[in-house]
């Protein structure tokens, strides 16, 4: 599987998706429009080993929740990341067996490099 989850509106993913080779390889969803979907949330979390993983602190709602002060689960972290596409780390890239969660430059560097 060959997937970006993204957010058409954010500029950082505009800029990314403009730096990954072979990008006609890859089926976008803009997670606005188009939410994770149970299943597909599942998939992703075998692929990261942990919900937490998929999970944006950053998120404003995080703060706005007072989220901050509390401790979370991973049964809390996937009912969050269900209810609101702000909560998921984006973009999270899929190619094949491989997985790349967020926008930090060595992530991003990472998956450039490997789908070249």
């Amino acid at each position: 599987m060959n997937k970006i989850y993204y957010l058409k509106t954010c500029s950082t993913c505009a800029k990314i998706l403009k730096q990954l080779p072979n990008l006609d390889r890859f089926e976008l969803q803009d997670i606005k429009p188009n939410p994770l979907t149970e299943a597909q949330l599942n998939e992703l979390y075998a692929m990261a080993g942990s919900y937490e993983a998929l999970f944006s602190r950053t998120a404003t709602l995080y703060k706005e929740r007072g989220l901050k002060d509390r401790t979370l689960t991973e049964d809390d972290y996937k009912a969050l990341l269900l209810e609101h596409y702000t909560f998921l780390k984006r973009p999270v890239i899929v190619a094949g067996d491989k997985i790349f969660i967020g926008n930090k430059a060595n992530t991003v560097a990472e998956a450039v490099a490997y789908l070249k």
